[in-house]
């Protein structure tokens, strides 16, 4: 063989073992898709900078049948979150927030109840305000920023700022607003002029309903087993600092490359956004400004999930320069942390899943007999606001229907497997496949420091 003939061979056997697990991933994407009927997805795996995928599988409408591309705009859901806390930290550098000042210094008509609330607490889901519903707010509705500001004030605290860790959306609608009065700009306008666009983010916005969108995706949801289209809201409901975004893959791997160049803001503002917050225990909660942080053998662990009107989003960051992961689906009954946990299997085993599925040793069985007594009042309809005292406001009534509608028609429970256990501040988080006669479902617990639940999330496994 001539030695151009050796190049040549050598040239394709290197491009033929890339193209292998970029193959498996497309496999994997596919697989998924179909277990969760998603109509489409959008994908992009970068190493070290490279961009290894960027494409779309499926359908982006379904009505006109336009498949996804790496163009095709997804709404953010609260991923979205990390670019309000990087509008906040803009404003903390300029001068004009501090992020250990109360918010009433801020909004100084927020009511008594609000006292002790500091910016830090907004962004790091510590303020004790609990998350707005449907029955706080009309989401067919519009709403002023002021009107807005008015339910949230009504809205109850579920714990003294800083003492535990809830998610809350009304925390970071709060600091939409609170961008707007200390810089006299909307904070979209400040994502756009002073993050996006500088990033190169070409088609990142806000979501409008009445502006001409190229590439936007319809969002969808399962009735009873059956396609149907989104649910409408009001417009001002999506414009809100919680995550109301359209972004494309090319946005995300714009906004990857700026994350690891660590643009916009200064070091000390990046290491304040990937700092685990600390309650007032003294242990941490493993979540920082707009990202859940959390630590592994191989470094920093960054990542984010969110849901909105049909959509459901994941970014997951490993190294945290070594390898990011985006996965976009436009279902909003879509895991797309199983799409992220499947690609990863596939480049790199040996890194964390965002939801593990193998069985590890249980050394506190004590704690199972309660998860599984807990789904036996579940079933037979026995637990509400009443019985879990402490469990996060926005759980009831919805949450707690839909849990309870997988988990009634099961039948018997023939055992629960552990496959997670994880501290989260004073708080245990435990997740175990249970095993019914006839399905399998992923069950995740999680219990205060007096052994009161606080949070109970049930999913097909």
């Amino acid at each position: 063989m001539t030695t151009l003939g050796a190049a040549l061979a050598a040239l394709g056997s290197a491009l033929a073992v890339a193209e292998a697990p970029v193959a498996r991933v497309d496999a994997a994407v596919v697989q998924e898709m179909h277990a969760q009927h998603v109509p489409g997805v959008a994908v992009a795996v970068i190493r070290r900078g490279t961009v290894l995928i960027a494409k779309g599988y499926g359908e982006a409408n379904v009505e006109h049948h336009v498949p996804v591309t790496r163009q095709t705009l997804f709404q953010s859901g609260s991923v979205g979150k990390q670019f309000t806390a990087v509008a906040v930290m803009l404003a903390v550098e300029d001068g004009q927030l501090a992020l250990d000042s109360e918010v009433r210094q801020y909004l100084t008509d927020a009511p008594p109840t609000w006292r002790g609330i500091t910016v830090r607490h907004l962004l790091t889901h510590t303020s004790g305000l609990a998350t707005y519903t449907e029955r706080d707010l009309n989401y067919r509705s519009d709403y002023t920023e002021e009107q807005l500001l008015k339910v949230m004030y009504g809205l109850p605290l579920e714990f003294a700022p800083g003492s535990r860790w809830n998610y809350s959306n009304s925390g970071y609608l709060v600091l939409g607003i609170l961008l707007h009065r200390a810089t006299g700009r909307f904070y979209g306008d400040i994502l756009r002029d002073r993050i996006f666009r500088p990033l190169h983010m070409d088609s990142a916005r806000i979501i409008s309903e009445a502006d001409i969108v190229p590439h936007r995706a319809a969002g969808y949801q399962l009735r009873s087993g059956e396609l149907k289209n989104q649910d409408w809201v009001a417009p001002s409901l999506n414009t809100t600092a919680d995550g109301a975004l359209y972004l494309s893959l090319d946005d995300y791997i714009a906004w990857d490359r700026g994350l690891r160049q660590r643009a916009i803001l200064k070091p000390e503002s990046w290491a304040q956004i990937y700092t685990p917050v600390t309650l007032t225990s003294g242990r941490s909660y493993p979540y920082g400004f707009g990202w859940e942080v959390e630590s592994t053998p191989r470094g920093p662990w960054y990542h984010h999930g969110g849901s909105w009107q049909g959509f459901r989003t994941h970014i997951a960051r490993y190294g945290p320069d070594e390898l990011t992961v985006v996965v976009l689906a436009n279902l909003a009954e879509a895991r797309p942390a199983r799409f992220v946990d499947a690609i990863v299997a596939v480049l790199d085993p040996s890194l964390p899943r965002i939801e593990p599925r193998e069985p590890i040793k249980d050394l506190e069985p004590d704690v199972a007999g309660r998860v599984g007594a807990l789904l036996g009042e579940l079933a037979a309809g026995r637990l509400s606001e009443a019985t879990l005292p402490k469990m996060r406001r926005d759980f009831f009534p919805e949450d707690l229907a839909a849990v309870r509608a997988q988990v009634e028609p099961l039948g018997t429970l023939a055992r629960l497997e552990l496959v997670q256990r994880r501290e989260l501040g004073d708080e245990r988080e435990y997740a175990y496949l249970a095993h019914y006669p006839e399905r399998t479902l992923r069950v995740s617990v999680t219990f205060a420091a007096d052994g009161a639940v606080t949070d109970l999330d049930i999913g097909p496994e």
